[in-house]
């Protein structure tokens, strides 16, 4: 089987429950066409480089994806469909990362220079 990292944005106005069940939707999706989701990341809300379809923010979601091409063609398709998601990626990778995403240690770094910063002043 093949393995994929699939990346998808959604609208800003959704709450973090809304965009779990996307996130949700899709495993399903992918379970449903005989491939198996080994990590879900939400990266959160984020400044977009640019407007997208009105929306300044997007709540970033990724999926790691261990299945056929079969079952990227679905998932492509039912994400196109929906109105919530504004941008997608998917991308076959030759093995999953292991641990947090690069985003996610970026998260943490940004968070502990903040708290390195507000202790100093």
């Amino acid at each position: 089987m093949a393995l994929y990292e699939h990346v998808f944005l959604a609208r800003q106005d959704l709450s973090q429950a809304q965009v779990d069940q996307l996130a949700a939707t899709a495993t399903e999706i992918i379970e449903a066409n005989e491939g198996k989701v080994t990590k879900v990341e939400t990266w959160g809300l984020k400044n977009l480089a640019y407007k997208i379809d009105r929306n300044r923010k997007a709540h970033f979601v990724m999926l790691n994806i261990d299945g056929p091409g079969s079952v990227v063609a679905e998932l492509e398709r039912q994400t196109r469909i929906n109105e919530d998601v504004i941008r997608y990626l998917t991308v076959r990778v030759e093995e999953h990362e292991g641990g947090p995403s690069v985003m996610m240690r970026k998260n943490e770094r940004d968070r502990k220079r903040r708290e390195t910063r507000e202790e100093r002043d």
